[in-house]
């Protein structure tokens, strides 16, 4: 699998979908440039399943990301933390060079 997507944050996606009322909703994960370290990752739920998505299923709630964004994020590990800095998603990107403070910006050396 090109991302590995945690069974804590497989869970808090699931509770979200249940809190939502929509069990068809998916945990999309996308990259944004800008942010103080050149990219950002955002995170959104969708319905809809596009053709080049990648979806990665995982005890019930599945992770897409779009064919544009995956490049990025090969390697990385999508997770679920609750801590000092709030509740929230995240990725550890191993391909990342720099990330900034609140753990949501990066940039990679691509060459």
């Amino acid at each position: 699998m090109p991302l590995n997507f945690t069974p804590r944050a497989a869970a808090r996606a699931r509770q979200l979908m249940q809190g939502e009322g929509n069990l068809a909703l998916k945990l999309r994960l996308f990259i944004t440039g800008g942010g103080c370290a050149g990219f950002e990752y955002g995170f959104t739920f969708d319905e809809w399943l596009a053709e080049d998505d990648t979806a990665i299923e995982v005890e019930g709630a599945t992770l897409l990301v779009d064919a544009t964004s995956l490049p990025y994020l090969v390697g990385s590990q999508v997770d679920y933390e609750d801590g000092l800095q709030g509740s929230r998603f995240v990725v550890k990107n191993p391909r990342a060079t720099v990330t900034c403070g609140c753990g949501s910006s990066f940039s990679l050396d691509l060459d």
